[in-house]
């Protein structure tokens, strides 16, 4: 290989730590106070209304259902409009659409245009549309207004200005507009931008608006917003031209029921959105002549309303018929993906994010409708960790989208026409160019069995200046973070070579224990500790071969590489399962594969299989203890500690276990309520995200070494927890499993 492409690679991923580095500095502790209020508001409401998940799944349905049924919905829409005397265009892209509005612009000698918030028209730029045939357009939204008079892009979905504090927009706003008094307080400056807008709206000519949801049925336009700019932009105006993506129509207003109780709730935390609005339009509300406002126009006469409803394809057809795509198409634009994100936390959206969309969802808005390129951008932002699934209200499975679109850009692919089950391919077979860094992390597994094979020389080579020069050369890997140190004696070799062994085949309860990478070649006690709790607990213990689960591979967006891992895990665990054996594993990640990707990546009936007989080691001996096993053959010290569950134990509902157990046992726990602990696999370990990760972390740190969690051992269930926890608490960092265990 030559060292050019090494060359690109180091220098683009300095240049990514760097553009990391000054969005962290100059908006992340803005952004992050802002997501922070966000996200204990949403976990509050969330919890305190009962029928949520619910109406997730219901909201859900309805969206499957009209992506399916989007032709027949549009020509619903259209002859409801056009019945109630207003238009529709369906625009094939940004230019068609932008096309038809500056068109119309014209046909009115329209002068001025004053818009609500819309990230679709975000999305095909029809305000520099507008201005380049010179028409005045003004954002209505405060958030959109501040960012438009900064001249920037929006930073969050719901939030545009997030990443901006009081004081940066007080001193926007004095320069800009050079106000007769100063705005001192956020009252001061939103009644300023109230009375300034307020004259641009009774003054244009057209007020556009997005739409949360369009009904089919009657043409209803619904807009669910926190502030009536919306309102007043659709019906002051004599014309109201309504954008809106075709993914916005649902049926009718029995199917809206669920989605206006779920949006408001995901997005800022509250019960209901201060605004909802329905307009079946044209409204039949009189237009005002401002200059006699006590004239009004009646409709139907020479100053009637007009209205026209746009529907924007530009890519979201080819969505629709894209497996992994697709389900793009329910996003209700929310943002609690972005929020729940440790990395979007602490970064915002102009790291996380491309041309127009932010957050986790925003790899699939990007590469659908702005291509794969702006995609890539920032796609690596995304970990993996699972926590966006569980906030999502319409129950997207955004981490896939993600996997699926990064696995395009390691190959090169036309996202149009890419089908990337393409059977039979090895890592050094994907066509694309994959970078090293990928293949590197992404094959973890084999680096493990060499280190094995060839420790304790592997440690002292790979930990040589050398060896941290050509890593961080060739592979990215940051000389900061401290690499794992791999053991000869792994978890294997000492499951066979050990004389003492546990309840024989006629125990009540047999399981294979799945020895993941890390627990097999690097940290062997753990998996010691849950031999011996099994077996402690009257359990019949077989491991299971070890192979690398998927996880990592899938963490690289290496599908077809994930797709043979997972065929062979299920292989070697067929005979475990065909007699009767449970299957254990002791990082949630790979558990997560089972129970999760493994129906992505292996037949249906197969995955299920493998996702039912498994359980998180924790898991498992909470059942054990709740079915009677005697907790008096363990042997934990008790005492405080403070704990933090994995991302991916969390998503699966079973952090609870793991209290539950230590409880038990006589242990005082302190649970970490931080998102993340920044670490993610291999995410930490690369140069262009280490301060990223570092940063994220500090979070749990800070907790860990404050209040009721201050000076007590620390306990993770993960491994990058473990390691993230132990680098920067400087605190030798615990498996849950290791404290009970018999010694």
């Amino acid at each position: 290989m030559s060292d050019a492409p090494s060359r690109s690679s180091a220098g683009k991923r300095r240049q990514k730590a760097e553009r990391i580095r000054q969005v962290m500095a100059a908006e992340g502790e803005t952004v992050h106070g802002n997501i922070a209020g966000h996200n204990q508001l949403r976990y509050d409401v969330t919890d305190e209304f009962e029928p949520f998940e619910d109406y997730r799944s219901q909201a859900r349905a309805i969206k499957e259902d009209a992506i399916d049924r989007l032709p027949e919905l549009i020509d619903t829409v259209t002859e409801a409009v056009e019945a109630n005397g207003g238009s529709v265009y369906v625009a094939d892209d940004a230019a068609d659409a932008n096309r038809y509005i500056t068109d119309l612009a014209a046909q009115q000698d329209a002068g001025s245009v004053v818009k609500s918030k819309s990230m679709t028209t975000e999305e095909i730029d029809v305000n520099e549309a507008l201005e380049a045939e010179g028409v005045e357009v003004w954002e209505t939204d405060l958030g959109e207004f501040v960012v438009q008079v900064a001249e920037e892009s929006p930073s969050h979905l719901v939030g545009p200005a997030m990443h901006k504090t009081k004081d940066e927009i007080k001193a926007l706003f004095e320069a800009h507009f050079d106000p007769d008094e100063p705005l001192e307080t956020a009252e001061d400056l939103t009644a300023f931008a109230r009375d300034f807008l307020g004259e641009k709206i009774r003054a244009a000519d057209i007020g556009m608006t997005g739409a949360n949801f369009v009904l089919a049925e009657s043409g209803t336009v619904v807009l669910v917003t926190n502030e009536g700019n919306a309102r007043k932009s659709a019906v002051t105006p004599d014309t109201h031209v309504a954008v809106a993506g075709v993914e916005k129509l649902i049926p009718s207003i029995g199917e809206l029921e669920p989605f206006v109780e779920l949006i408001a709730k995901s997005a800022a935390g509250q019960p209901i959105a201060n605004y909802v609005t329905m307009l079946s339009p044209p409204t039949d509300s009189p237009t005002l002549d401002f200059d006699e406002p006590d004239e009004p126009l009646g409709p139907g006469g020479p100053d009637h309303r007009d209205f026209h409803l746009v529907l924007i394809d530009n890519g979201r057809f080819e969505m629709r018929e894209d497996e992994s795509l697709r389900e793009t198409l329910y996003c209700i634009r929310c943002g609690a993906c972005a929020n729940s994100c440790a990395n979007f936390q602490h970064v915002g959206g102009h790291a996380f994010g491309g041309e127009t969309y932010t957050g986790g969802i925003a790899t699939g808005w990007e590469a659908g409708v702005h291509g794969q390129d702006s995609a890539a951008e920032f796609n690596d932002l995304c970990t993996g960790c699972s926590r966006c699934v569980n906030a999502c209200p319409v129950k997207i499975d955004i981490p896939w989208i993600n996997t699926a679109v990064r696995d395009r850009i390691n190959r090169g692919a036309d996202p149009g026409t890419f089908d990337f089950l393409v059977e039979g391919l090895t890592p050094d077979e994907e066509p694309g160019g994959m970078d090293l860094q990928k293949r590197l992390f992404g094959n973890f597994g084999t680096l493990a069995r060499l280190g094995s094979a060839t420790a304790p020389l592997s440690n002292w080579a790979a930990a040589s200046a050398p060896g941290r020069w050509a890593l961080e050369r060739f592979f990215g890997v940051d000389p900061r973070r401290d690499l794992p140190t791999f053991r000869r004696e792994t978890l294997v070799d000492w499951f066979e070579a050990r004389e003492a062994r546990g309840p024989g085949m006629n125990a009540d309860r047999r399981v294979a224990l799945y020895p993941d990478v890390y627990t097999n070649h690097v940290l062997v006690e753990r998996g010691k500790a849950a031999v011996r709790t099994l077996e402690a607990l009257g359990v019949h213990v077989e491991l299971s071969p070890c192979l690398e689960s998927g996880r990592a591979p899938l963490s690289q967006g290496m599908i077809e590489t994930a797709r043979s891992s997972a065929r062979s895990v299920a292989d070697a665990l067929e005979p475990f399962l065909d007699a009767g054996y449970d299957v254990v594993a002791i990082e949630p990640s790979d558990l997560a594969a089972f129970r999760r990707e493994y129906d992505r990546l292996l037949p249906a009936e197969e995955a299920d299989r493998i996702a039912t007989a498994s359980f998180e080691v924790m898991e498992y001996v909470h059942g054990l203890l709740e079915n009677g096993a005697d907790a008096a053959a363990l042997d934990p010290d008790g005492g405080p500690i403070a704990y933090h569950s994995h991302c991916q134990q969390r998503t699966l509902g079973l952090e609870g276990h793991t209290e539950a157990v230590l409880d038990r046992c006589g242990y005082d726990v302190v649970t970490s309520d931080v998102e993340c602990c920044g670490m993610a696999g291999s995410f930490g370990y690369k140069s262009e995200y280490y301060e990223l990760s570092i940063e994220v972390g500090e979070s749990l740190a800070e907790q860990f070494e404050s209040g009721d969690a201050a000076g007590r051992p620390i306990v993770a269930s993960g491994t990058s927890c473990r390691e993230q926890l132990g680098d920067l608490c400087d605190s030798a960092v615990s498996h849950p499993i290791e404290l009970i265990a018999p010694r």
